[in-house]
């Protein structure tokens, strides 16, 4: 059968593949408009975490600074992606249902099914500049018309938008809040540790001064003095940093080896100060004994009280971390009520349903046309 065949085929029965075409297609119309459910959808937008310089808070570590963001980097040093993961776990689709109460609205079982429910409807999207964008499908009953209520259902697809994001602020502000805690919890310990060493240290000097009355110290030994302090304190600094990283990273990560090459190169430095090298003015081993008694005493205390002050720093900024409760996530776009359902897109898919009826319909009388003309031919050449 040719082609003209064909055409000649669909000419004739015009008519009668007309009229089924536009019973099908009537009939896909008022299913979509009062029997399908429809779905509504509204996107919220969540920018990116704030990177921090170069390697974030390792970095300023390694420079010397604030050793408490080893413990804040939490998610604030996270990319998107993680964001992303986040989003879509069990927790946060839990967070969502307990806040808004849609077991029943999910025909589930229990919380633990509406989460998983939920979880099935979630459609993320992460593009090249890290903004994340959410949306869940909110979908009403069969015959919304009757058994659904447009308007909540608008509602409610942004609600839970933007009750996601506040999932996720609230696992971040409780990772950073846990974080916070254990460093707390550490840096209090090694507080006391100080406090007790601080107080022997300067009882110690009490008694000195008492037995031996007041001896000046040569400038270069207080120079001498004032070096070991600070070099002292950044060893200490660096033992609390690898203490710190001890319960959060491998010991065999490239940080945490950089960390430990660090203490041994303050080490040798403060051994070379203690034993004498051309690099400095004098060693103590060159203080005559009653001064070196006494530059050890005057040292030691200005050590302690050194370290003492930086753990009262940290141990404050730990307890006001731990305590915050500031939002950690930033939205670029909330969700807001949609005012079209994103599905059924009922005149895109009736032009659709048309173009698959009429050629459907044409094709059944083409092959019909075809059997009769085969039957036809057999006929005749019996």
């Amino acid at each position: 059968m040719s082609f003209k065949d064909i055409i000649h085929i669909i000419i004739f029965n015009k008519l009668k593949i007309i009229k089924i075409t536009f019973f099908s297609t009537l009939v896909l119309f008022l299913t979509l408009l009062f029997v399908y459910p429809v779905t509504y959808n509204s996107t919220v937008s969540i920018l990116p975490p704030e990177k921090n310089n170069d390697m974030g808070g390792l970095s300023s570590l390694l420079s010397g600074s604030d050793f408490s963001s080893i413990l804040k980097g939490g998610l604030s040093s996270a990319n998107s992606q993680l964001f992303v993961e986040i989003l879509k776990s069990r927790t946060a689709s839990l967070y969502v249902v307990e806040k808004l109460n849609l077991v029943d609205f999910l025909d589930a079982n229990n919380k633990y099914d509406a989460a998983e429910k939920l979880n099935k409807k979630i459609y993320t999207e992460l593009n090249k500049e890290g903004i994340v964008k959410l949306s869940v499908d909110i979908r009403s009953s069969i015959i919304p018309s009757l058994f659904s209520d447009s308007k909540y259902l608008k509602n409610l697809s942004a609600k839970v938008s933007n009750t996601f994001v506040e999932a996720l602020d609230n696992i971040n502000r409780a990772k950073l809040s846990s974080k916070a805690k254990n460093a707390r919890i550490y840096i209090e310990k090694q507080l006391e540790i100080t406090k007790k060493n601080l107080d022997s240290a300067e009882t110690a000097l009490m008694f000195f001064q008492q037995k031996n009355k007041t001896i000046d110290l040569p400038e270069q030994v207080n120079a001498a003095i004032d070096a070991a302090t600070q070099l002292r304190s950044e060893i200490f600094r660096t033992e609390i940093e690898l203490g710190l990283l001890k319960n959060s990273i491998q010991e065999d990560s490239k940080t945490y080896i950089s960390f430990r090459n660090k203490l041994q190169t303050l080490n040798n430095q403060y051994s070379k100060l203690e034993m004498g090298n051309e690099d400095y003015m004098i060693a103590f081993s060159d203080v005559p004994n009653l001064g070196k008694e006494l530059a050890g005493l005057v040292r030691e205390v200005k050590i302690q009280n050194e370290v003492y002050i930086l753990l009262q720093q940290q141990y404050f900024k730990e307890r006001i971390q731990e305590n915050r409760d500031l939002p950690t996530i930033e939205t670029l776009d909330e969700a807001i009520v949609p005012q079209i359902p994103s599905s059924p897109r009922t005149i895109y898919s009736t032009f659709l349903g048309f173009l698959f009826f009429f050629l459907f319909t044409s094709l059944l009388f083409v092959i019909n046309d075809k059997k009769f003309y085969n039957v036809q031919k057999n006929q005749s050449t019996v």
